[in-house]
């Protein structure tokens, strides 16, 4: 029988170890935004799924007015290889491009309003479930979240939840984060913070970074001041650049493209005339920012545009999250 301080000795230290463990356990999110466009029976199977935990697959949305959504025959494949590896996969609709087109954006008024919302969130929630989803995030953006849009979240989490699938959402703070109402911001399992185009095509004047450290920590107060939990907030980084100067075009710049011409621009920000993107550091250091202040985890837009190998954002940011 032991002392009685040395059993409370050895009680402390149990409890500090299983507090730690604990600690230690908490993985954090990484999600991979996976474009459908591109080929995704090629694409599936090259996948380190071991290195991620939620795939969003995007975009379906819908095809006619009663809100029937699209299905790309290679989500099945993802589908499939990903929950053979333990990895959730969500249907992710709207993104930037359905937001700014005006005929889609039109439909997606229509079908969260009032009139048609019951049935288009019964479909949607149908659809995750046939499909096979582990839950659905929504990636309206900019003038696609009007004053129907709070409403709609609501309805969409109460019918998602009682078939015990996820909701997330892809926000941005610049961006429409200041409509969305705070009863929204409940309802989602966790948030999907944008923090990148600063500046883009759009500015053709205003070169410079379009996702730094900086602006990564001003988005997640940003959701903080609004009442977020830091466990519901997963930092947003790009795999992709926008050139200036002599690079400026409209298209954004894949990161494996980059890091092909010239392997040293990994291990910076910028390169040539000039492109600016997050390189290895810059990635490792999102990563240790979200460890140490204890947000969610991370998210990727798009997985499809990492380098293999050393040079993979992917594998930096695994190695500094874990």
């Amino acid at each position: 029988m032991l002392s009685a301080p040395l059993s409370a000795f050895r009680l402390f230290f149990a409890t500090v170890a299983f507090v730690l463990t604990g600690v230690a356990g908490a993985q954090p999110k990484v999600v991979a935004y996976v474009p459908n466009w591109t080929d995704l029976k090629v694409f599936a199977p090259q996948i380190d799924y071991a290195k991620i935990t939620h795939i969003n697959l995007a975009f379906e949305n819908p095809r006619d007015a009663e809100g029937s959504l699209s299905f790309h025959e290679g989500d099945e494949v993802v589908i499939k290889e990903a929950h053979a590896h333990g990895v959730k996969v969500l249907v992710s609709i709207g993104g930037g491009s359905a937001s700014e087109n005006e005929g889609m954006r039109k439909r997606y008024f229509e079908l969260i309003g009032a009139a048609k919302r019951a049935g288009f969130v019964a479909r949607l929630a149908a659809y995750v479930s046939a499909h096979e989803f582990d839950g659905m995030d929504v990636d309206l953006e900019g003038p696609a979240i009007n004053g129907d849009y709070g409403a709609f979240i609501q309805e969409l989490a109460a019918a998602l939840k009682a078939k015990n699938k996820l909701l997330t959402a892809a926000l941005s703070k610049g961006y429409g984060g200041k409509d969305v109402p705070e009863a929204a911001l409940g309802c989602f399992d966790f948030v999907n913070v944008m923090a990148y185009d600063a500046t883009g095509p759009w500015q053709p004047k205003k070169g410079g970074p379009h996702s730094s450290l900086e602006f990564a920590q001003q988005n997640l107060d940003y959701w903080l001041g609004r009442g977020m939990a830091r466990e519901r907030l997963v930092l947003g980084v790009p795999f992709y650049g926008w050139g200036f100067g002599k690079a400026f075009r409209q298209e954004e710049y894949c990161y494996a493209d980059l890091v092909k011409q010239d392997a040293r621009a990994a291990e910076v920000d910028e390169t040539g005339d000039t492109i600016w993107y997050n390189g290895l550091r810059t990635m490792k250091a999102k990563a240790r920012l979200v460890r140490e202040q204890g947000f969610g985890g991370v998210m990727i837009w798009s997985l499809n545009s990492d380098a293999k190998g050393e040079l993979s954002l992917l594998s930096a940011l695994h190695g500094a999250l874990n």
